[in-house]
């Protein structure tokens, strides 16, 4: 493993003024770039393992979990010196997950195998292998941690997983090759994107019926080129951010009608999206163009782009430490 320069670790270590830290998992160049939430200047890169991916943060702040896709596991690293510390056991490719609201376990999808992994993040030991559908990839969670979704790609399905017993409880059919699965964070809607199908079912997790189907429309933007896949939700519930991926938007969601009301201008091939903890931005990255979109939640305008590795993929924001 390749390991930090002192230069670039003494910039940490160094920098206690930060407000936020923004970490984007870049799949080509195989490594995480970070910059500050509010300067938006990039403070550094580090190496991220064989095609990192999904990336997520501990409750705490302590620990940052990286898909290492291609190595099959997932890297642990120090959020303050972005040292490697260990590795978790995922399966094969895994691609997305999702941490338990306490923080333990981490609940993986492994789409080569067919299989939710569920890791205790302590005693780094595989407490289940769950069978779900073809081509697992989202990842969701209920708020109060007793659900975990999964949507399988080619089976086309939201699957409902108890906590407690790690079996199946329901299913929904959604469009094809769903992506993402999000809660808002009232626990009474699900939003579970659809990037072929080019929509974003609504599902009442209490009935495990989908309520309505988000449809979206882009003049000059061919029907194909729409395809929904990261779905963020604000803390109030009153709007959801949809990544359209080759269409180049951001649509905004009115959390209440689920109703579109507005579609912000990105990079190209926009993918997955994470806010700061105050909400007062959301990043986007841009899988094309090699860059972050920032947008202003509350004017839902972007207004900064920044630049990061080769097509980045994942993104989390990091509350500074204390």
């Amino acid at each position: 493993m390749r390991s930090f320069s002192l230069a670039l670790l003494a910039v940490f270590l160094a920098t206690p003024a930060l407000a936020n830290r923004v970490f984007v998992s870049n799949e080509r160049s195989n490594d995480i770039t970070v910059f500050d939430s509010e300067t938006w200047e990039v403070i550094g890169t580090f190496p991220g393992g064989n095609r990192p991916r999904g990336i997520a943060i501990s409750p705490d702040g302590k620990e940052l979990y990286v898909c290492a896709s291609d190595d099959d596991l997932v890297r642990v690293f120090d959020p303050e010196t972005m040292q490697e510390t260990h590795t978790l056991p995922s399966g094969a490719d895994p691609e997305l997950f999702v941490l338990h609201p306490s923080g333990n376990p981490l609940y993986i999808a492994n789409e080569d195998d067919n299989l939710v992994t569920v890791v205790d993040t302590a005693t780094r030991q595989v407490l289940a292998e769950i069978p779900v559908g073809v081509e697992p990839e989202g990842m969701g969670i209920s708020p109060d941690g007793k659900f975990v979704i999964n949507t399988s790609e080619t089976t086309n399905m939201a699957h409902f997983i108890d906590t407690a017993t790690y079996e199946i409880v329901g299913n929904v059919l959604v469009d094809s090759r769903p992506r993402f699965a999000q809660y808002n964070s009232a626990g009474t809607k699900l939003y579970v994107s659809a990037e072929i199908g080019g929509t974003v079912s609504v599902i009442d997790p209490a009935t495990r019926e989908i309520t309505k189907k988000i449809s979206f429309e882009i003049p000059g933007v061919l029907p194909e080129a729409i395809q929904p896949v990261g779905v963020r939700v604000t803390q109030d519930g009153k709007k959801v951010y949809v990544a359209l991926g080759p269409a180049n938007r951001v649509a905004v969601v009115d959390g209440e009608t689920d109703e579109v009301i507005d579609y912000l201008l990105v990079g190209q091939r926009v993918w997955q999206l994470a806010f700061t903890p105050d909400e007062k931005y959301l990043f986007a990255t841009n899988g094309n163009t090699n860059d972050v979109s920032v947008i202003d939640v509350q004017a839902d305008k972007v207004v900064k782009s920044v630049p990061v590795g080769q097509q980045p993929w994942g993104v989390v924001v990091a509350p500074n430490g204390p």
